[in-house]
């Protein structure tokens, strides 16, 4: 299991999957016929914000798209069909001081 750094696009990660050996799903790369392997999912939160993302990331956790929610939970709870190759297993985040 690959866990993320403490942000993701400058966003604080609140819950994190790793896919591992697998990914989760595609997503389509629109500078190319080949698709993005989608290997980490991230919910996250950027500082002031009332919003949650869904980050999904690729090996090197990278962002390569994102959906905006009002809560973790929905955004937990609507996870696309294409990301359900494999099950994510959510992991909560902890912050640097341990919490």
């Amino acid at each position: 299991m690959i866990e993320p750094p403490d942000k993701l696009d400058e966003a604080k990660v609140i819950r994190w999957a790793w896919s591992g050996n697998k990914p989760f799903g595609v997503i389509p790369n629109l500078d190319s016929n080949e698709s993005i392997e989608v290997f980490g999912l991230a919910i996250c939160q950027y500082e002031n914000s009332s919003e949650v993302y869904r980050f999904c990331c690729d090996k090197e956790w990278e962002v390569q798209q994102d959906s905006v929610y009002e809560s973790v939970d929905e955004a937990l709870s609507k996870l696309p069909a294409q990301f359900k190759l494999m099950v994510a297993k959510w992991e909560t985040k902890q912050d640097a001081s341990g919490t």
